[in-house]
């Protein structure tokens, strides 16, 4: 992102924490967890944790007091949003932040 002029924090979220907090974390059903299991996808596994739980796609952009200043949210895992799109967006607050 140097190379657009911006700077900014890309995070992680163990666990789903977050995402729980924005209640934006949603836990797989028993059925699903068997479909998962038989593809050789173990959650508990990967994610490090026993709660078979997934995040919905999401960006965020949030400025420096914590507030949101874009969402862009689909329950589609396979909708991601443009990554130009969030470039203006942050571009957006970096000019009405000064």
């Amino acid at each position: 992102m140097k190379d657009k002029g911006l700077s900014a924090v890309m995070l992680s979220d163990p666990g789903n924490e977050t995402a729980a907090r924005y209640g934006l974390r949603y836990h797989l059903p028993e059925d699903l967890k068997e479909i998962y299991r038989k593809f050789g996808v173990n959650l508990d596994i990967y994610n490090e944790d026993d709660s078979w739980t997934l995040p919905l796609p999401a960006r965020l952009v949030i400025d420096r007091k914590g507030i949101i200043r874009h969402a862009d949210i689909s329950a589609d895992y396979t909708i991601r949003p443009d990554p130009q799109e969030t470039i203006e967006e942050l571009k957006k607050i970096m000019t009405t932040s000064h």
